[in-house]
């Protein structure tokens, strides 16, 4: 699948985008049990994903779910209504 779909966003003008690998957060493989920086590996690439508007060409590894990346502190924690009604807080 990987390829086919490298070969499509090379026929679309778009295989020339930096790439970026989402694999697990345990490893440098896409093997979740293989904590840390192990050495002799293969990563396994089973399919990518264009995020075209971002700039960039994402590889998916292992099983992964891509996420949007979260702040430690939710935004939600900043906004808040005022007796005014004025909504404060949001940028």
């Amino acid at each position: 699948k990987a390829l086919k779909d490298i070969k499509k966003f090379e026929e679309d003008g778009v295989g020339h985008l930096p790439i970026c690998m989402a694999k697990t957060q345990y490893s440098l493989t896409d093997d979740p049990t293989k904590l840390g920086r192990p050495s002799g590996f293969k990563i396994t690439v089973r399919e990518v994903k264009a995020s075209v508007g971002a700039g960039f060409l994402v590889a998916l590894a292992g099983e992964i779910m891509r996420m949007p990346g979260l702040p430690k502190v939710p935004s939600a924690n900043h906004i808040d209504i005022l007796e005014s009604g004025e909504i404060v807080g949001l940028f």
